[in-house]
């Protein structure tokens, strides 16, 4: 089984980064957990946007992009909806 042609441990861990790595561009407070499940959801969830648009990638560097800018987008939509 493979996310995105990644493994599913490395999925981990680059979704832990980009979680990371988001929480950090977008100065939230969360713990490694909610980084981790940020990273991949946010992956996941922006791959199958772009998938609907006919765009496709594939390899490591291409899910953490995926996955940075994910996650910074479901930190924004949970800010928003807070209000």
């Amino acid at each position: 089984m493979s996310l995105n042609g990644v493994g599913i441990l490395a999925a981990i861990i680059i979704g832990g980064l980009a979680g990371w790595l988001a929480e950090k561009f977008m100065s939230s407070q969360m713990g490694l957990v909610a980084n981790i499940v940020l990273g991949i959801v946010g992956a996941l969830v922006l791959n199958f946007i772009l998938a609907a648009f006919g765009m496709a990638y594939t390899g490591w560097v291409a899910y953490l992009i995926i996955g940075f800018i994910g996650a910074c987008l479901l930190i924004a939509a949970g800010r928003a909806v807070r209000r």
